[in-house]
């Protein structure tokens, strides 16, 4: 089923909806799932609703109250005016391996309708182009798209520098790398979301530089403490979070650092050149 029955204005109107509460963690989790389950969360108990947010069923009472319900039945009801008709979901013969690759593939549906607007992620990538050097953070869950991202761009930037262990060095990485001329830092923010990724993108725009996120959630915690958040939805219906939008969005902010980037395809010919001569792959 789509994540947002097929309608990106769906998504806009839920998330006007959740602007201006303060929001808590627990409830910014079921803000992001009442999103990603557009479609479905008009038919959904409180009871099924905290199930698949991972939260208590008070929780998603209180959630309705923090926004101006007077429960949770008002905000469904609420909710079934904000997102367009669509049929109760059914039973389904998908078992639950083919029902996370489903997910999978509505967030990659998803991701491809915020990406009709390309600005954002063309602004990222001239971000990332222009800063010497370029760190890339990514901490825990996050650290493979951190090193993913930062494999494939030293391929074409000049000097990019990944962040992927915390401690009391990351602070200082950070320093190094604005001493070096760092102008903008990337970050991949991903669920769980370690403290020392938020207290790392709050000094680092302290020290100047311009965060450029990509997060799972535009209710993520590092959202106040981005320059520009791109969103990407994680996968939750397997015992750990999917990550294969955030993966591609990575390769398409890649693509807009190339863009920018006018000697990339120098760089690159110079790379197949080389590793040619060098036999280094078997194809």
């Amino acid at each position: 089923m789509s994540e947002t029955g097929g309608e990106p204005e769906a998504t806009a109107r839920l998330q006007k909806l959740f602007e201006g509460h303060r929001l808590t963690p627990t409830q910014r989790r079921i803000a992001h799932c009442v999103v990603r389950r557009a479609a479905d969360a008009p038919f959904l108990s409180s009871v099924e609703l905290a199930e698949l947010a991972g939260v208590s069923q008070p929780s998603v009472t209180r959630f309705a109250v923090a926004l101006g319900f007077d429960g949770y039945p008002a905000l469904r009801r609420h909710l079934r005016d904000v997102v367009p008709a669509a049929e109760a979901p059914g039973e389904g013969a998908a078992n639950e391996y083919q029902q996370a690759v489903q997910a999978e593939i509505d967030n990659l549906r998803h991701l491809a309708s915020l990406l009709a607007d390309p600005e954002p992620v063309a602004r990222a990538g001239r971000l990332l182009a222009g800063s010497r050097p370029l760190p890339v953070l990514g901490l825990r869950a996050a650290a493979a798209q951190a090193a993913g991202f930062s494999y494939f761009a030293r391929k074409v930037h000049p000097d990019v520098r990944l962040l992927d262990e915390g401690g009391t060095l990351l602070v200082d990485r950070v320093d190094a790398a604005v001493r070096a001329g760092a102008s903008a830092l990337l970050c991949f923010a991903l669920p769980r979301h370690p403290r020392e990724v938020v207290e790392a993108l709050e000094y680092a725009r302290s020290a100047g530089l311009t965060v450029v996120t990509v997060a799972d959630s535009t209710f993520a915690p590092v959202a106040r403490h981005s320059d520009l958040l791109l969103p990407a939805a994680v996968g939750t219906g397997l015992a750990f979070d999917t990550a294969c939008a955030p993966m591609l969005l990575g390769r398409v902010l890649l693509e807009a650092m190339c863009d920018a980037l006018p000697d990339a395809q120098a760089r690159l010919e110079e790379f197949d050149a080389k590793a040619m001569a060098r036999g280094l792959f078997v194809e």
